[in-house]
């Protein structure tokens, strides 16, 4: 203690539990102020993926449209995010859940070149819900 305030230093305890105690001299605010920036640093570098959402109403979608949904996931894919696609549902389509699972692979074919698909079609309540993952190597 007496050569880190000769130094004008912080004397820091490294390993308190060994045996004997190992502790350091240093300027411990110069210390806590770099490995704040190096945190920061870090976060900066760090990509946050978004879940995207496109929604399908009804199962009469026409071809422009499909196509257009379809363009839609492809950007946000290339942007790096996920995208969630859900069908819903509404009056006696209930009765016809293996169109929607054709038009999900359709859709998961359409995008096929940008992704990989995470989670397949699956019904939740009115909704089928399926997630795609963009490619690692794009």
């Amino acid at each position: 203690m007496e050569a880190a305030y000769a130094k004008d230093l912080d004397l820091v305890c490294i390993s308190p539990n060994a045996q004997p105690p190992v502790c350091k001299i240093m300027d411990y605010g110069k210390y806590r102020f770099e490995q704040a920036k190096r945190e920061k640093e870090a976060k900066k570098n760090q990509k946050i993926i978004e879940t995207k959402e496109i929604r399908i109403i009804g199962l009469g979608i026409d071809t422009h449209d499909f196509e257009t949904k379809g363009r839609h996931a492809i950007k946000f894919l290339e942007a790096g995010n996920k995208v969630k696609v859900s069908v819903r549902f509404r009056g006696r389509e209930m009765g016809h859940p293996e169109i929607a699972l054709d038009l999900m692979s359709r859709f998961a074919d359409f995008c096929a070149d940008y992704c990989t698909v995470e989670k397949p079609a699956k019904m939740e309540g009115r909704n089928m819900l399926m997630f795609l993952a963009p490619k690692s190597g794009k």
